[in-house]
């Protein structure tokens, strides 16, 4: 009892001087309210590392975005000849030669169609400088005729070849001479190694299959050989339904082009059957510009006659060959397929808008697989109609506003028929 009788004296003495004594922490717990946790350390070094990590990992990956399109690109260039190098590997051909095979064929039918493309627009590019002379004496002497100038063709040469603009012109040109030799290179290393990746995908698509699924569960792995299916499918169905109507194209414009007697009809046939359909939609407005511009310096009267022909094949195309061709490889509705080529375009460009309408129809393909669907009940409301008795017809509707119109005999009242005497 004594340290009791202690404390308590030292606890009256303090409140008779009105302070207080300083708290002594306890024993054994020493500074636990104001140390730092344990784990708060260990949670800022994580949440650095977490940073640190998605900064490499954002860096990383705009660095080598080029690299991952170019593989986008190459495993669908894969998946459309897949069908063909398949149906050569189980005819007893090696894989890897039947897919270097395929590839010889794309090479030689691309480089062949460039150099043809290549010689057509080089012999009128010649042709056009050739007669630039009299075509600018043509409408110098137009010009004179109808607002009574003297204009001459050497002062207008002369003005030209002194004139600042062609001097920066050519300076300029000769600058970027360098750039284009730097974009051609690396236009080539980037068709070499979508080349290459395409053909190691084709190649060895079963064992790539057999790496992805060793890693997956047996369900994960139908499912994945499914999607898989379904992507050759209607990618392969894709390319081989629009070579098909490319054919169908070029020999009807090389039928037109031959009949009016336009040089280069093959060549042209070929440019337009290829660009119309691997290009949608306006694929062939823009095809069609190049046989019009040849076709006009025959005969200002072909051009419109191409125009007419481009313009009423395009109505055919799309609403009687098409379907029959696509509805069995990609049923896709005209305006999902727009807008696939326009969110394709925005996301990854020309290349987007090339692979944007395969990629949809493998993704429709597969949610439909998905997809539980019913019976649609024989509702007239379903075809765009309404059932007899809901609501009044235009008809009605027009004879019972004339009725109710100021001044009008309403029925029953007066007249022969309301069954009144005359007085």
């Amino acid at each position: 009892m004594a340290p009791t009788d202690e404390t308590g004296q030292a606890a009256q003495q303090s409140s008779a001087s009105g302070t207080t004594p300083p708290v002594r922490p306890p024993v054994g717990g020493a500074g636990a309210n104001g140390r730092m946790p344990r784990w708060l350390p260990r949670a800022m070094v994580l949440a650095l590392a977490l940073v640190a990590v998605f900064q490499l990992g954002s860096w990383a990956f705009h660095q080598l975005t080029g690299l991952l399109i170019n593989i986008l690109i190459a495993f669908f260039l894969a998946l459309a000849i897949e069908p063909a190098v398949s149906w050569m590997a189980s005819r007893g051909m090696r894989r890897g030669f039947a897919a270097f095979v395929v590839f010889i064929g794309v090479v030689v039918v691309s480089a062949g169609f460039v150099t043809l493309l290549g010689s057509v627009l080089a012999d009128q590019i010649i042709k056009l400088i050739e007669g630039f002379p009299e075509y600018l004496d043509s409408v110098i002497n137009w010009i004179n005729t109808h607002f009574k100038t003297d204009l001459k063709r050497v002062d207008i040469q002369e003005g030209l070849l002194r004139s600042d603009w062609l001097r920066n012109y050519v300076q300029n040109s000769a600058t970027g001479v360098l750039d284009v030799s730097a974009q051609v290179i690396g236009g080539l290393f980037q068709l070499l190694t979508i080349a290459l990746f395409s053909f190691y995908f084709a190649a060895d698509g079963p064992r790539l299959r057999r790496a992805i699924c060793s890693v997956l569960p047996p369900a994960r792995q139908a499912e994945v050989l499914r999607a898989w299916e379904i992507a050759v499918n209607k990618t392969g169905g894709y390319i081989y339904s629009r070579g098909l109507m490319a054919l169908i194209s070029g020999v009807a414009h090389f039928v037109l082009l031959q009949a009016l007697d336009v040089p280069y009809a093959p060549v042209l046939a070929v440019w337009v059957g290829l660009v119309s359909q691997f290009i949608p939609t306006i694929g062939t407005y823009l095809a069609g510009a190049l046989p019009m511009l040849i076709a006009f310096t025959v005969d200002p009267w072909y051009a419109l006659w191409v125009l007419i022909f481009v313009v009423i094949y395009q109505q055919f195309e799309n609403y009687v060959l098409q379907p029959k061709l696509t509805s069995k490889t990609v049923d896709i509705h005209p305006a999902v397929a727009f807008g696939s080529v326009i969110a394709g375009t925005a996301l990854l460009g020309a290349v987007g808008a090339l692979i944007a309408i395969p990629a949809i129809a493998t993704l429709q393909a597969f949610l439909g697989a998905y997809v539980r669907r019913y019976d649609v009940t024989d509702d007239p409301r379903v075809h765009g109609h309404h059932r007899r008795g809901e609501g009044a017809g235009l008809r009605t509707r027009a004879k019972g506003l004339w009725a109710r119109r100021p001044g009008a005999e309403q029925p029953g009242v007066g007249g022969e028929g309301s069954g009144q005497r005359p007085s």
